[in-house]
């Protein structure tokens, strides 16, 4: 695991902990090629330099978010403001985790797509990838 997601799973509580560090490992099992980072103060994993999924604290809960996760169509996943494509779920107890979810969310995040990695080039305008 990539130590700095590892040092912002760390420093959660010992409840928030475990959900990061479950869902590092259920995303780091399907996406174990590709980048991982921390991105604008929370842990972000990339497929050619476009932002996939993250997760972050909020008082809430984990929020676990796929940046094109709108066109999923998954119903446990709540589609973000309408000006971009995400959508998420809060977890606030490791059982709320679901892996079998969390792997089909990621499988689709792989073939759905939009391009945020050139969405300041475009002056804010989203495009799909092929």
């Amino acid at each position: 695991m990539n130590k700095d997601i590892q040092h912002y799973n760390d420093t959660q509580s010992a409840i928030d902990s475990e959900i990061c560090n479950l869902l590092s490992a259920g995303i780091n099992l399907q996406l174990k090629e590709e980048e991982s980072k921390i991105w604008h103060a929370h842990p972000v994993w990339f497929i050619d330099g476009n932002p996939i999924v993250g997760y972050s604290k909020l008082k809430a809960g984990i929020r676990l978010m796929f940046w094109s996760g709108a066109d999923f169509e998954e119903t446990e996943l709540k589609v973000g403001s309408g000006k971009f494509k995400d959508a998420s779920i809060t977890y606030t107890e490791i059982e709320q985790v679901n892996l079998e979810h969390l792997a089909r969310w990621i499988e689709k995040s792989k073939v759905i797509q939009w391009d945020y990695k050139n969405v300041v080039k475009r002056k804010g305008v989203l495009v799909r990838l092929a």
